[in-house]
């Protein structure tokens, strides 16, 4: 018989009750989210992520479109495209190794670079390959492209230390055989891309080859530009000249095609592919034929020395030619570049052929700025046009003795006649009197024409030039100051024994009269642009219309209709009283065709009756180096005005050197032909 009170289960006390009642509401709780998880992942959300897993076997893959074309004015084109194979290489497939190895040649690389010429040594070697991975990877590839594995190391490292990011363009137009090779084998060449691309086209050689620009991928840091919110990484863009300038209209729209790849990221077949956009054509106001004159003339005539010159429409301000010399073959820049095609373009010993010397470079401009001169002293009274004064070939200032080129003594002459025979005395008075107004009236007078400040021309790069005044003196003299406190220099020291040091860069004696004097005549410290020079002269042949030069003129469609005309950037106006205007023009012409006019021999043949030249010689000093020539021109014309300005370093006399070459692109603008050449024999200025 069971006994009732031993077999009975002890009851579950309140507290065990609780804690079994709270375990089993968790694990209810849990359970329910799980399922409720389950439910949403397979029911709610199953086909976005069904989707998701799709795409996870497509790849997009971009189609570069075309950019559009630069054509002159004729539609003569100066850049198109061709198509090209090029086999790069990935960074983010390379060790990392080889990534910090080109970080830190580029840096040492930099730094030689950054020291002053003579002092830099001897180039900064490439490592060696120390990888032996990757050093069979390059000799696969080097069997292929015909190269070794040093030469695509080498690429590599040069190009990863110029742009980190963008991929490594190892050799550009390979034979189609090449591709197809890597593309049956790309597990023995991972990271390796064979593609075909679009490369810029240059029929016309070297001809306005500074003005077209460059172009290039896109980098992290102008992806972060507003102009640029809308592209991606590997776009190609305008990254110099007129390509960056109107790049929104010359890139066009990459194309898309999306392809299936299986679980190894083979391609199993396409899916979808979206067209690309060709980019628009930028029409300029170039003339192609006048170009290559100007470019030619500079060659010859110039002797091989660096120059520019610039013809443009004084009423439109449309640039007919803008040449500088040397110049260079722009296709140099479709294929990856060693350093020393790099310096070859950039030094100075070989004329930096790169620099566009119409916009770039700063020099004084010698008698041709007496056109300011002449305006600022009519405009303020200082001297009438017809008041005569006696050249007696010196102008004395204190102890300082200016004189007259070549020793000329020029006897009684007025602004006319002041113009005609170049004479330096006339305008050393003006310069010492306009110094003792208020207002620094000369300073005034040539920004009002246009030198001192950029002129607005639709191209990167343009500089500002240097008109000297008071305050100028006075910050570069600071600026000495604190050069010399910084290097512990004496004050007293003077300025070549300051140069030695690392500064020099002003002697700190303050403003004087003597350099408004020199300023008058286009010396001392003024610095001006061809393309400024260019602008004055069109401001006074316009009578007061100071033009912005432009280059584009409008965006047409493939076949060559037009869509958008490119709006200049307007005129600023300049006033002046047309009395004083003519007397200078008046000069300008007896320096041209008067009896002894400057330049007259150089044009002593030319139809004036039909073409009349108002031009003016310079030559400015540029010590040590010898004189630069100078010239500059506006004839008028019913339909065709024109300012033409040329300039060659060391070339001497004006009427020398730049003068023919300023005849060379007239005689091509009115008469189609190149014109004889003939020099000037006199030793004016």
């Amino acid at each position: 018989m069971v006994d009732p009170v031993t077999d009975r289960r002890p009851p579950i006390t309140p507290q065990l009750a609780l804690r079994v009642a709270i375990f089993g509401g968790v694990a209810l709780v849990l359970f329910a989210v799980i399922f409720f998880r389950l439910w949403y992942l397979q029911v709610l959300s199953g086909d976005s992520y069904l989707a998701e897993a799709n795409n996870n076997r497509v790849r997009e893959l971009r189609i570069q479109a075309p950019r559009g074309e630069i054509v002159d004015r004729n539609g003569r084109v100066l850049v198109t495209n061709r198509r090209a194979i090029v086999v790069t290489i990935e960074p983010s497939t390379l060790p990392d190794s080889e990534r910090e190895m080109a970080a830190t040649w580029g840096q040492e690389a930099g730094q030689r670079a950054a020291k002053p010429k003579g002092k830099r040594g001897e180039p900064v070697p490439i490592p060696p390959i120390d990888n032996g991975e990757l050093e069979q990877r390059y000799a696969r590839l080097a069997r292929v492209l015909g190269t070794s594995a040093d030469a695509i190391h080498r690429d590599v490292i040069q190009q990863l230390a110029q742009v980190p990011y963008a991929d490594v363009r190892l050799k550009t137009d390979v034979p189609r055989s090449v591709l197809n090779y890597i593309s049956e084998r790309k597990k023995k060449f991972p990271g390796v891309r064979v593609e075909e691309v679009y490369l810029r086209r240059y029929p016309q050689g070297q001809l306005a080859a500074q003005l077209v620009g460059t172009v290039g991928e896109i980098s992290p840091e102008q992806l972060r530009k507003k102009r640029y919110r809308d592209l991606k990484q590997g776009t190609i863009i305008g990254q110099d000249g007129l390509e960056l300038e109107y790049d929104s209209y010359l890139r066009g729209k990459d194309g898309m095609r999306r392809i299936q790849v299986d679980a190894l990221g083979n391609p199993k077949g396409a899916l979808k592919e979206q067209d690309p956009t060709a980019g628009r054509t930028v029409r300029l106001s170039l003339d192609l034929n006048l170009q290559a004159t100007a470019q030619k003339a500079l060659g010859n005539i110039g002797a091989g020395r660096p120059g520019s010159a610039v013809a443009l429409n004084p009423k439109t301000g449309e640039v007919l030619a803008m040449a500088s010399y040397p110049s260079f073959d722009p296709s140099v820049f479709t294929k990856p570049m060693t350093q020393a095609q790099y310096d070859r373009l950039t030094s100075d010993e070989t004329g930096a052929p790169i620099f566009n010397r119409t916009i770039g470079a700063q020099y004084p401009t010698g008698s041709t700025f007496k056109i300011v001169t002449a305006l600022a002293a009519l405009q303020t009274g200082v001297r009438g046009a017809d008041e005569v004064i006696n050249d007696t070939g010196v102008f004395e200032l204190g102890p300082q003795k200016f004189k007259n080129a070549g020793d000329a003594v020029n006897g009684a002459i007025s602004l006319r006649q002041a113009m005609e025979v170049s004479s330096d005395v006339y305008f050393y008075q003006l310069g010492a009197k306009l110094n003792g107004l208020r207002g620094q009236v000369l300073q005034t007078w040539a920004k009002k024409l246009g030198f001192g400040h950029r002129t607005g021309i639709d191209l990167p790069g343009e500089t500002k030039g240097l008109i000297p005044d008071r305050q100028w003196r006075k910050d570069l003299a600071a600026k000495e100051k604190s050069c010399r406190k910084k290097e512990k220099i004496p004050i007293s020291a003077d300025v070549y024994t300051a140069a030695a040091e690392g500064c020099g860069i002003s002697d700190m004696r303050p403003w004087s009269a003597g350099d408004n004097v020199n300023l008058s005549v286009g010396q001392g410290d003024l610095q001006a642009t061809p393309l400024q020079l260019a602008v004055a002269y069109s401001t006074l042949a316009n009578g007061g219309k100071r033009i912005k030069p432009h280059l584009g003129m409008e965006v047409d469609d493939s076949q060559g209709r037009q869509l958008q005309r490119i709006q200049s950037a307007g005129s600023t106006r300049v006033k002046f009283d047309p009395a004083n205007q003519q007397a200078i023009l008046d000069g300008l012409k007896l320096a041209a065709e008067g009896p002894n006019g400057t330049s007259t021999d150089v044009f002593k043949d030319w139809p004036n009756d039909k073409y009349p030249i108002y031009g003016k010689t310079g030559t400015a000093e540029r010590q040590p180096k010898a004189d630069q020539s100078w010239y500059a021109a506006y004839v008028p014309s019913e339909t065709k005005p024109i300012v033409v300005v040329a300039t060659v370093e060391e070339g001497g006399f004006g009427a020398d050197t730049a003068a023919p070459i300023v005849r060379q692109i007239l005689s091509k603008y009115f008469f189609n032909k190149a014109g004889e050449v003939v020099r000037g024999s006199d030793t004016s200025n």
